[in-house]
């Protein structure tokens, strides 16, 4: 049987297929970001940081931040990579990950010459028994919250026990928040402290994936320098206009983000109600746009083939996020495609054979 990847489905779309795949916003982005492409006319390198306008607005968001503090990057992919390796420069060898993690994690961590270390999740949640003992002799932690692909969001009491075990031993905190703005059930609880990298994106909270627009911010001066010297030898400066578009962004109306948040939440609901209608197993999400059902069949990787080629329904392997037995469906679709995309799941499950 062909082996199937991520890579399999990114970007595939037409001939009747419905994707519950990539994490990729279906809604515009704010109407101020389309007002820059009228005037911009720059084409030179920018700063390696990042743009002074754009890390001045992003520090204005954070508490006590300065845009010194900031670098601007090729989504939040890049600025990951590029922690995970200032971090292995500085000696690290073992990263601990909550597992069930987004699929690049692992290879992020190995490809920076480093090894994964893994903690399970509860019923989604972090055990923070389990993460008081396997984070001794980590150089980090990476945390996800809301997460892809679980969709679950961590308690505010283990985010604070995270920041007071790192901080009284001494290891760094990657705190991944590229869906902080989609919650359904508080805020946001932002990881704080010296020993803290958080990481952000355009992507998801502005629908602008494709600009590549991310960043990081530490009080950490140092790994800054590191992370700056190690990005001007690698990809130099992040996309100017793709930054000239993230600052519109962060000046368009407030309204366009919890406008947004009502429409992922409506999804959630009716996904989730389809999804249970059909006996499946599951975590509620309670932010991001994933759900990660149990699958009630034995070779779940055989069913996932027959989905997308029998069906026409692609989903992500749960196997490729470290849990077995699951799919990973993403409701970023229109309600239409979502009810349609249950019904293929229905008739797949009644049809498929042992």
């Amino acid at each position: 049987m062909t082996k199937l990847s991520p890579a399999s489905f990114i970007g595939v779309s037409g001939n009747g297929i419905i994707s519950f795949g990539s994490g990729q916003p279906d809604m515009p982005p704010p109407k101020e970001v389309f007002e820059v492409l009228k005037t911009f006319r720059e084409f030179k390198y920018g700063m390696v940081k990042g743009q002074l306008d754009l890390r001045t607005a992003l520090a204005k968001q954070y508490p006590n931040a300065d845009p010194e503090q900031f670098v601007i990057t090729n989504g939040a992919s890049e600025a990951i990579d590029l922690v995970l390796r200032a971090i292995h420069d500085n000696g690290g060898k073992r990263i601990l990950l909550p597992r069930p993690y987004y699929y690049s994690y692992p290879h992020n961590v190995r490809l920076a010459g480093m090894e994964p270390v893994y903690t399970d999740l509860v019923k989604g949640k972090i055990d923070i028994g389990d993460f008081r003992h396997k984070v001794k002799g980590c150089a980090a932690v990476l945390i996800n919250s809301p997460s892809n692909p679980t969709g679950t969001v961590q308690e505010i009491e283990t985010l604070k026990e995270i920041e007071r075990i790192t901080q009284e031993l001494n290891i760094i905190v990657i705190s991944d928040e590229v869906y902080k703005d989609i919650i359904y059930t508080r805020e946001n609880y932002l990881i704080q402290g010296p020993h803290v990298v958080t990481v952000n994106s355009f992507s998801k909270t502005f629908a602008m994936c494709g600009y590549r627009i991310g960043y990081l911010w530490t009080t950490d001066a140092e790994l800054v320098k590191r992370i700056v010297e190690m990005k001007s030898h690698t990809s130099m400066n992040t996309c100017i206009l793709g930054q000239a578009m993230a600052l519109a962004a962060t000046q368009s109306d407030p309204r366009y983000i919890s406008e947004q948040r009502k429409v992922w939440k409506e999804r959630r609901d009716m996904i989730v109600s389809g999804l249970r209608a059909l006996g499946l197993e599951l975590w509620e999400p309670e932010g991001a746009f994933y759900v990660l059902p149990k699958i009630p069949v034995k070779d779940v990787e055989r069913f996932h083939k027959e989905l997308y080629e029998k069906h026409k329904v692609i989903t992500y392997l749960g196997e490729w996020f470290g849990a077995p037995g699951r799919l990973r469906f993403s409701y970023a679709l229109d309600t239409d495609k979502i009810l349609e995309g249950m019904k293929r799941l229905k008739k797949c499950m009644e049809e498929f054979e042992e």
